[in-house]
């Protein structure tokens, strides 16, 4: 006898009649959430200054939670994108609640006790498993209950991810200023402790919302046929288990790690970087509420690029719109090196640009996925694919904070310190630029059988 219990999905599927509109909003409430990760930067120096205080590479150690919660992602999306398809999405929304929340509570104790591993293990391990569940619990949802846009739909929920720190950045601000976390380890836990209960009944919306479309389900007046009339784009359905067995897997997994390193490497130093650009003789007080704003402009455009460019890509198709995002994104990094500090708003066009085409990267690729793969296990493609934020998780921030905390100890200052960095970005946006350009059709021999054979008769 088949499972009915709460968390199954035969108990979510939807009535007839019920709006298609309703479901956003429950992705919305994971992804607001777990998009906390990207207001990481606001712990950095209160960790440096309490945990790490005195250690040379506080910036770079300072970055390890963030830095294993982003391979978490990544791993946790891999090993169980099938079962979130096969499950699904109030069964793994109910998992990513436990694990974020308990990521935070673990940390909490961590600063209490004094012991930076176990932030490290709260916040890295256990809540990266629940940003990773979390982060690919609706996509495969939400591309069946919008075929006929899915860069709108999954850009729609993927927004709240980037959008997560717009929230979560002069929240944990407040907390952190209202607690003295900035400098005291016990309002450092106070504020890791709230954040935890807080995301808890938030993420509870999530999967008490959700509902999954009966198998018969289209949308009014959408014709399935209409699919094949766009470059890249099959009816045609390919297995995860296939999928990873493609070079076309694999060039955007290039495509999509390289794009995140470019991005991740700025977002998760957003308040230092502004700070060494623009120190001057600004009071330092004053520099460091303006360095928090502008995490908050930059998860602005992380979020609203997820919406606007994965909207775009629904017109002029995936190709061309990553074209975009690593072209432009390339000659981005070279002006912001040319012009160094001279002008904030040229910095802060540039950088607000560079975040929303980083963003944008991860709303479009699962309907890039669904074009060359088909929607049959799509959620659990899209999880093996998530490997690469787990590379670029690691490689961005490393890339940035260790060749800074390098520059700073031989005696360099303000945009010195990002030279080299930039000048490695702009060469991984070219390479990803180079392997979107050599992605092609899937070839039918990956396909499911009975999919090669209506292609076979369609061919005939």
């Amino acid at each position: 006898m088949a499972e009915t219990g709460f968390l199954d999905r035969a108990r979510i599927v939807a009535p007839p009649g019920r709006s298609r509109w309703l479901i956003p909003p429950a992705a919305l409430a994971i992804h607001l959430s777990i998009g906390q990760a990207y207001a990481w930067s606001v712990f950095k120096d209160p960790l440096g200054a309490t945990l790490l205080q005195g250690s040379k590479y506080a910036g770079t150690l300072s970055g390890l939670p963030f830095n294993l919660a982003i391979v978490m992602l990544g791993v946790s999306a891999a090993l169980f994108g099938t079962k979130v398809d096969h499950k699904g999405p109030r069964w793994a929304m109910v998992i990513a609640t436990v694990c974020f929340s308990a990521g935070f509570l673990i940390a909490a104790a961590g600063v209490a006790l004094g012991q930076f591993w176990l932030v490290v293990l709260g916040y890295g391990f256990v809540g990266g498993i629940g940003l990773g569940i979390g982060y690919i619990s609706p996509v495969s949802t939400l591309i069946k209950w919008f075929p006929d846009k899915p860069g709108m739909a999954t850009g729609l929920a993927i927004m709240g991810f980037g959008g997560g720190a717009l929230i979560a950045s002069p929240w944990s601000s407040a907390m952190l200023t209202a607690f003295g976390g900035s400098k005291s380890p016990g309002g450092l836990a106070q504020t890791f402790l709230l954040h935890g209960i807080g995301y808890a009944v938030f993420m509870s919306l999530g999967w008490l919302l959700i509902r999954v479309p009966a198998d018969d389900w289209r949308p009014a007046g959408w014709d399935p046929a209409s699919v094949r009339a766009k470059p890249l784009v099959t009816t045609a359905n390919v297995s995860a288990a296939n999928a990873v067995k493609t070079p076309q897997f694999w060039l955007l997994w290039v495509v999509l790690c390289f794009n995140v390193t470019a991005g991740i490497g700025i977002l998760e130093r957003a308040a230092p970087i502004y700070q060494d650009f623009f120190r001057g003789d600004t009071p330092a007080k004053t520099l460091t509420a303006i360095a928090a704003g502008f995490v908050s402009i930059l998860s602005l455009a992380n979020m609203l690029g997820r919406f606007v460019w994965s909207s775009v890509s629904d017109v002029i198709g995936r190709k061309n719109i990553y074209r975009f995002y690593l072209g432009v994104g390339a000659i981005l990094y070279l002006v912001l090196e040319l012009a160094g500090n001279s002008s904030k708003a040229v910095f802060l066009i540039c950088a607000m640009l560079i975040l929303s085409f980083y963003g944008a990267g991860f709303a479009t690729v699962p309907a890039y996925l669904r074009d060359l793969f088909g929607t049959y296990e799509v959620g659990a493609i899209h999880g093996r694919l998530l490997t690469a934020w787990s590379v670029a998780g690691v490689a961005g921030p490393f890339i940035v904070d260790f060749i800074a905390d390098e520059q700073k100890a031989a005696g360099l200052s303000g945009t010195a310190l990002y030279h080299l960095s930039f000048r490695i970005m702009i060469g991984l946006l070219v390479v990803g630029f180079v392997c979107n350009e050599l992605i092609k059709p899937v070839a039918a021999k990956f396909q499911e059988p009975s999919t090669v054979a209506v292609a076979d008769r369609e061919a005939a």
